[in-house]
């Protein structure tokens, strides 16, 4: 039986916009094209813990217009359990403009909507799923995200952290103690002013970290790099798999989610990273938010044809 995972995060409609570069102030570039893809980093995370065989809950709030409407359509059909979303009538839904470069790194703006009209009670609501994990973002209410980690305490249900956006007034130390605390490079740097360029470097700033927040493991998202896994004595850095990259867009929210969903699985901290790294690799391979997220079958077929040492 797959675990079930209650997704508390964000829920946006992404523009993305692709170009050979991005514009310095006051210049004009042409574009290649554009598309409006459902994105947000908890609809992405939800979207994940979905195709990859998950239980997946998500708790979220729309705009009464036509982006919410049209999310709730997508999300009816990706196999997420959606009792929980809700639509405020008074606020749009959120909103995040993507520009994408040739290399595949992107630029992002995100108007927030009615993702920070989530409340304390919507989430309390949602605990009646009983879920057996609870996966969070920090792009919803402060209030909302340290009430959750609280409910969950509570219950005795491990708390999953994908720690973006990162700003530094976030009080991280009102957090419960978590089971997994994942942030970014550049989340991390905001957090603690530590760059990890090196695994010196990462430990520097995990420890920093642990002097904020407590967690069981940290695991730094290192983009091209892969990923390092800190569980407060030891670390192992975890190496990427070569692929074409075409854009970067979701990929961290893949990663955090698969994580979840095989830690959960299998209670193996460092199988959970690597099956993440595969689903990572996979995300960036492909444009979009949602468009990019793997499917488990697709997982498998990578393992395969790239004779990768991971029993599925």
């Amino acid at each position: 039986m797959n675990p079930r995972i209650l997704v508390v995060s964000s829920a946006n409609m992404d523009v993305a916009a692709y170009t050979y570069r991005t514009p310095v102030a006051g210049q004009t570039v042409i574009g290649d094209t554009y598309d409006f893809i459902p994105g947000g980093k908890g609809a992405n995370a939800a979207i994940t813990l979905s195709r990859l065989g998950g239980d997946s809950v998500f708790c979220a709030k729309l705009g009464h217009d036509p982006n919410g409407t049209a999310l709730m359509k997508f999300y009816d059909t990706s196999g997420i359990d959606t009792r929980f979303i809700s639509l405020d009538r008074n606020e749009k839904t959120g909103l995040a403009i993507i520009i994408v470069e040739t290399n595949g790194n992107n630029r992002i703006i995100v108007y927030p909507g009615a993702n920070f009209k989530l409340s304390v009670s919507n989430v309390e609501d949602a605990f009646t799923c009983y879920p057996d994990a609870l996966f969070l973002h920090l792009e919803i209410p402060v209030e909302t995200v340290i009430a959750a980690t609280q409910f969950a305490k509570d219950q005795g249900i491990p708390i999953f952290i994908d720690a973006g956006p990162a700003t530094k007034e976030f009080p991280l130390e009102e957090l419960a103690v978590v089971e997994v605390f994942s942030p970014n490079e550049t989340e991390t740097q905001v957090f603690t002013g530590v760059n990890p360029t090196t695994p010196e470097m990462c430990v520097k700033a995990c420890m920093a970290l642990a002097n904020r927040i407590k967690a069981k493991y940290y695991v730094i998202k290192l983009g091209e790099r892969g990923a390092f896994l800190y569980d407060g004595k030891f670390y192992k850095m975890l190496a990427p798999y070569d692929v074409d990259v075409v854009d970067t867009t979701a990929a961290g929210d893949a990663f955090t989610a698969a994580l979840t969903l095989e830690y959960m699985r299998s209670g193996d901290i460092k199988r959970a990273c690597e099956y993440a790294n595969i689903v990572g690799s996979l995300t960036v391979s492909k444009a979009g938010a949602s468009p990019s997220l793997p499917t488990a079958a697709e997982v498998k077929r990578f393992v395969i044809e790239n004779e990768i040492n991971f029993k599925l």
